[in-house]
């Protein structure tokens, strides 16, 4: 079941979240769950956190923000991740079409994503799902546990073909 997170999800967004197979890809380094707290409360304060529950337990979750004005038609997926125990289930395509009605439904025409370089898995995971890559962020990461930087590709889908302008 999709819904949005609500207070009592903290406890199991935080140990998903602060998972060593997780957190390197999400965009906070590890954390108490004190200090959790602020990073879930903003979460929950964009009203577009969702989760998805699976045998009654959260499985998954992701934020999308919708882009204001002209580009009201596209919204950004973010902190997007699954419960390590749900991995290679099919959760996280359950979870993006779920989320792509929702958003197709609100007139949501575009979605766009960033993931790090060094995250095969997502990469071809979007990729199947039919996004594509449009960009490569320089140096746009940093985890306290490295020395470098990273680059994110920046990917993006259209769940409806566009009308466009002629050339």
């Amino acid at each position: 079941m999709l819904r949005l997170a609500s207070p009592d999800d903290q406890d199991t967004v935080y140990s998903i979240y602060m998972h060593p197979d997780v957190i390197p890809y999400l965009g906070y380094d590890p954390m108490s769950e004190a200090e959790f707290h602020a990073v879930f409360q903003e979460l929950l304060d964009c009203r577009s956190f969702y989760v998805l529950e699976q045998e009654g337990i959260i499985a998954a979750f992701c934020r999308t923000t919708r882009q204001p004005g002209r580009a009201s038609h596209v919204a950004t997926l973010g902190t997007l991740a699954v419960a390590p125990r749900w991995r290679g289930t099919g959760i996280a395509r359950q979870l993006l079409e779920q989320i792509f009605t929702l958003l197709k439904a609100q007139g949501v025409l575009r979605v766009e994503l960033m993931l790090e370089v060094d995250n095969p898995r997502a990469f071809a995971f979007y990729s199947k799902l039919g996004f594509q890559q449009e960009g490569l962020m320089r140096a746009a990461y940093k985890r306290s546990s490295d020395a470098h930087y990273t680059d994110e590709i920046f990917m993006a889908r259209l769940l409806a073909e566009l009308p466009t302008a002629a050339s």
